[in-house]
């Protein structure tokens, strides 16, 4: 990984494999971390997906390891509470392995990689409902990743209404994604299980989402306060994100 992009990009499929974990798949996330087994460890994946598995056995490890042993903490305690200490050490794994990947990064690397992570709520803002955007200071240029098939244009779905144009799956997004399917069994039509980058809220096939136009990021309708109506009446009108607001 040469540039902080590229730094960022496998933090983000990472983060979004631990968000799915800790929000749309909890009840499953749960039963996998079982007390009764060894020390397991919580992974998100670069393909997007997650994995409860035992730690690596290299010594020292390829790169760095999440917090060992969730499990046994299970049943000591709420759920909220374990949640939160999960989301927590999480986000710590999170920023070691954005950093490992970046430790040859010079000085600006390091600060452009810094306010890419920062644009997003961490873990344990998410699910304990503080996602909400924050001072952010503006960044040097726009995130240069992002999906390269074409935007449709926000509130415009190709679809039924409501539904997500943007997350339909592709013969190419299989191919790609096939990782996917040996860390995750459960499969998302249209991309739905996706968390809002803004507050965390998970996708569904019913709800209104809207691309922005200029990073191609999809945000949750009632999130940023729009609707299919609002997206009809601004026509041509780009629509912009609340993470390009703050940049601009």
């Amino acid at each position: 990984m040469r540039t902080p992009e590229e730094v960022y990009h496998d933090f983000s499929l990472r983060r979004k494999g631990i968000l799915r974990a800790l929000t749309s798949e909890f009840d499953k996330f749960f039963e996998c971390a079982d007390p009764n087994k060894d020390n397991l460890c919580l992974y998100g994946l670069p393909s997007g997906a997650w994995e409860v598995d035992l730690p690596a056995e290299e010594v020292p490890p390829e790169m760095p390891e999440p917090a060992l042993g969730i499990n046994f903490a299970r049943d000591g305690m709420t759920k909220k509470d374990w949640l939160a200490l999960v989301a927590v050490h999480s986000d710590t794994w999170l920023f070691a392995v954005a950093f490992y990947n970046g430790a040859r990064l010079n000085r600006d690397g390091r600060e452009r990689l810094f306010e890419l992570i920062n644009e997003q709520p961490t873990c344990y803002e998410v699910v304990m409902g503080k996602g909400g955007p924050g001072p952010v200071k503006p960044m040097k240029k726009p995130v240069m990743f992002a999906d390269p098939r074409p935007a449709s244009r926000p509130g415009r779905p190709s679809g039924p209404p409501g539904r997500h144009p943007g997350r339909v799956r592709d013969e190419d997004d299989d191919e790609n994604d096939s990782d996917d399917d040996e860390g995750d069994n459960e499969t998302y039509a249209d991309g739905e299980g996706d968390p809002c980058p803004n507050c965390g809220r998970v996708y569904r096939v019913s709800d209104f989402w809207i691309q922005c136009d200029y990073c191609n990021t999809w945000y949750d309708g009632k999130c940023v306060g729009m609707s299919q109506a609002k997206a009809d009446r601004m026509g041509s009108q780009k629509w912009k994100c609340p993470a390009c607001e703050r940049r601009s």
